[in-house]
């Protein structure tokens, strides 16, 4: 593994607190689809064989700390991004924000399809807590967590309605979420694309400061190459 978790902060949490979450082949691990379409980022090229045999036909999102190419995999999207961390990010509680559960998954989800933050399946909101404004019992506006290397967890999926925008409603989530990973002990990172300067400008303004800059891939095997064989990363 890499020197630092945050160097390859999706294979540091499926070898570690996402474990039950985890699906592998050979050297290969991935989030359950349902979960998160995150793939660890290969370390050798031999090991692309063996994301091609673990995605199937499907698509898989890597954050490119590595720079090795994906061979035998076709690249449909190359999306520049930065990793920001919170050193002396504290947070702040906030007790008026509501803390989301499974019967909130379709209304997240319909929140995620009108502001597009990034992806969010069916199962997403397992990978740890939730915050929401609820305004005449319609969701507008969320933040949670995500990936949870070890010593650190990403704060994701931080949108507002576009009608409720320019209220402080992200800095309030950003800062509770933020709050509640400092509770465990942990350091709050994120991620953001490379173009958003807007939410990048608020991260920095909350304290957050540039670590690296990763490329967000997505990729596709070709129907003729590998197939899933799949065992759980929390039995190997």
């Amino acid at each position: 593994m890499s020197a630092h978790p945050l160097d390859d902060p999706v294979r540091a949490a499926l070898l570690g607190p996402h474990a039950h979450l985890a699906e592998a082949h050979g050297d290969a691990v991935r989030y359950e689809p349902d979960v998160a379409p995150f793939i660890a980022a290969p370390r050798a090229p031999a090991e692309w064989d063996d994301v091609a045999a673990l995605v199937g036909d499907g698509r898989a999102v890597i954050p490119a700390f590595s720079p090795l190419e994906p061979l035998t995999l076709a690249v449909g999207l190359r999306l520049a991004g930065v990793q920001m961390v919170g050193d002396d990010v504290s947070g702040r509680a906030d007790p008026d924000l509501v803390r989301l559960g499974p019967a909130d998954v379709p209304a997240m989800r319909e929140l995620v399809r009108r502001t597009r933050p990034g992806p969010f399946g069916p199962r997403t909101s397992a990978l740890g807590t939730y915050l929401g404004v609820v305004v005449d019992g319609e969701l507008v506006a969320m933040a949670g967590e995500r990936l949870d290397p070890p010593g650190y967890t990403e704060i994701s999926a931080v949108c507002t309605d576009r009608a409720h925008r320019g209220r402080g409603l992200a800095t309030r989530l950003v800062l509770a979420v933020a709050a509640g990973i400092r509770a465990r002990g942990e350091v709050p990172f994120l991620h953001a694309a490379a173009d958003n300067t807007a939410a990048i400008r608020l991260y920095e303004q909350l304290g957050f400061r540039l670590r690296a800059r990763p490329d967000f891939v997505a990729l596709t095997v070709p129907s003729d190459v590998g197939g899933p064989h799949l065992s759980r990363q929390g039995a190997r």
